[in-house]
């Protein structure tokens, strides 16, 4: 019989060893079972009341392909501490020809054996709400009475054996510092540094940060205000910052909340890393400029251009070129011609990039082959115990290969040219419009473009040809005024197109479909 181990811990009360353990008993139980290990799916701080487990549903997918007989747990609350979870997976498994079987837990197969897991699933479903419910009215109650729920601990306090707040005589002055360095007309980021400088970090042991900062200068446990979930209590905790210097810091940061920002972070530039200068092959990155109405511009600039002086690349508008890069990636990608090119390069990369599969397999037909010759010699007569031994080991060769054959499957599961083809037909969906889907589309399809100053050429994944566009070739584009191209353009080898990132990337929702 073939299986696989499922293992899972719920907590960081919890560790590792926790993993190594149920492993270790789970391999013993399929050792004295007669049980082939294949695979093990873990999933670490996940608990079992949710089915959003990663590897759960990598399991529950793989279960399909008819690659294991048996799931073993080590106890099957490890599988779900929910009966209704538990019944719909194992109606799922046992359509996939698959028993869920605990190591630890004893349970016949007969309809005796049907109730007994039936009533520990009741009993971990039972165990896990009662246990939930214990936690939440605990916490409750300490909420009621001021107590440290858990979490980070702000700067400025410290937590006493009886688990209430109390001020930390070391960096308490310097919280109430910052607060008035702030008040006073202080950056975020100049408190930030000035914090660091102090040696003060944030409660995970990392340095300030202007986020860090803002959260800090926002608490309301300062001024001694305890919060927990719906219980608020004024004055349940010692008070660090007096109100009205609270009130003022909150009011500041209220009006630089609404203020055009000096330094507002730039609008993202989809080309970054994609995008060549024609004229010396250097990257063109994102620039913004203020014209004298205040509008803010946003470009492409070539680097050496920038920094060296040397190029006389004109910068190009942002939108313009972004906007024209999507539309012929889509327009490309509306032609089947360009699908299959795609479909048969992947193919062929997943053929080449998986040594170890084919060897395999070519092993496998060497094995049976052998077998199937040993069979007719014992047909014809010749048999002796020497044939026996000789076709004995074949079989047990051949057992392993299939069982390595399903491991190296199961690490890197086959492509097939209908999955990739249904995977690529989705681009074709994509809102242009949608900067999520516009990062998506780039990353994944464009390769390299050169931008020269009469036309643009591009180069996608999946494809070994260029594409090139002239100016001829486009109406009202700010490119028009520019000379012609001072550079050969066939200066430039142009790479062959990448597509393995692509293939690996998507290779799990892939295998899914």
């Amino acid at each position: 019989m073939k299986a696989v181990i499922y293992a899972r811990y719920s907590s960081d009360n919890q560790r590792e060893e926790s993993i190594e353990g149920q492993i270790r008993e789970c391999k013993e139980f399929a050792e004295h079972k007669g049980m082939t290990i294949l695979n093990s799916y873990i999933d670490r701080a996940l608990s079992a009341k949710t089915d959003n487990r990663p590897e759960f549903q990598r399991m529950i997918r793989d279960s399909a392909k008819g690659l294991f007989d048996i799931v073993i747990v080590w106890k099957l609350d490890r599988f779900a501490r929910n009966r209704y979870d538990s019944a719909h997976y194992k109606a799922i498994l046992k359509k996939n020809n698959v028993r869920v079987i605990s190591a630890k837990e004893s349970i016949a197969e007969d309809s005796t054996g049907i109730l007994l897991e039936s009533l520990l699933e009741g009993y971990a479903e039972f165990y896990s709400a009662e246990l939930s419910e214990k936690v939440s009215r605990g916490m409750k109650e300490n909420a009621l009475k001021c107590k440290w729920n858990g979490g980070g601990i702000p700067v400025g306090f410290v937590i006493d054996s009886e688990q209430h707040y109390q001020i930390d005589p070391l960096t308490a002055p310097l919280v109430q510092k910052a607060f008035q360095k702030y008040a006073d007309g202080g950056t975020i980021k100049g408190l930030a540094d000035w914090l660091n400088g102090q040696g003060i970090q944030s409660y995970r042991n990392r340095r300030m940060r202007i986020d860090t900062v803002k959260r800090m200068l926002h608490n309301r446990r300062y001024i001694g205000e305890y919060r927990y979930k719906d219980v608020i209590v004024p004055g349940g905790i010692p008070a660090i910052i007096e109100e009205p210097l609270f009130q003022k810091v909150q009011e500041r940061m209220e009006k630089n909340k609404k203020a055009p920002a000096r330094f507002k972070a730039e609008d993202k530039y989809l080309l970054t890393t994609k995008l060549f200068c024609g004229k010396c092959g250097a990257y063109m990155v994102g620039e913004s400029g203020t014209s004298r109405t205040m509008k803010v511009h946003h470009y492409y600039k070539c680097v050496t251009a920038k920094n060296k002086k040397t190029c006389k690349k004109k910068t190009v508008q942002k939108d313009w070129i972004e906007t024209l890069v999507l539309e012929k990636t889509m327009e490309m990608l509306s032609h089947d011609s360009s699908i299959e090119r795609i479909v048969k390069i992947m193919i062929e990369y997943e053929t080449k990039e998986n040594t170890n599969l084919p060897l395999l397999k070519k092993q496998l037909s060497k094995a049976e082959k052998a077998i199937d010759n040993m069979l007719n010699a014992i047909q014809e007569g010749i048999f002796n115990p020497s044939t026996k031994q000789r076709l004995d080991k074949l079989e047990q060769t051949k057992e392993d290969l299939e069982v390595r054959i399903i491991q190296e499957e199961m690490q890197k599961p086959v492509l097939t040219p209908d999955k990739i083809r249904f995977w690529l037909y989705k681009f074709r969906q994509l809102d242009i419009g949608n900067p999520e889907h516009q990062q998506i589309l780039i990353d994944t399809f464009i390769n390299a473009i050169y931008l020269y100053d009469d036309k643009i050429v591009f180069t996608y994944n999946g494809r070994e040809d260029t594409e090139t566009i002239t100016l001829s070739d486009i109406e009202s584009s700010d490119l028009e005024t520019l000379g012609a191209p001072e550079t050969d353009p066939g200066l430039f080898q142009l790479e062959k197109a990448r597509i393995c990132f692509l293939l690996d990337e998507n290779r799990s929702t892939l295998a899914s479909r």
